[in-house]
């Protein structure tokens, strides 16, 4: 099995948080191209908005969800809502 094969998520699903810029961004790409469905979280719904169209042009789905994670409702949501693309 080659050593890249070992990585693949195809149909996981990842929530990154601070999806918006930066090592987040740089995450959820990096997790869309391995195959995993991303739920891209953070603050600025106009950054996730982005990450999560260049996350759906590497194949998989990718849904941006405003979050504020020092807000424990905020992140129950994040929760439920990743749970119910699967």
């Amino acid at each position: 099995m080659p050593l890249l094969d070992r990585f693949r998520l195809t149909d996981k699903v990842a929530i990154v948080t601070g999806a918006g810029r930066g090592i987040g961004q740089a995450i959820a790409l990096a997790f869309a191209e391995m195959g995993a469905h991303v739920v891209c979280a953070a603050r600025s719904e106009a950054e996730i908005e982005a990450t999560a169209a260049r996350a759906r042009s590497l194949g998989p789905r990718a849904l941006a969800v405003r979050c504020d994670v020092t807000e424990p409702a905020q992140l129950d949501d994040l929760v439920r809502r990743a749970a119910s693309r699967r």
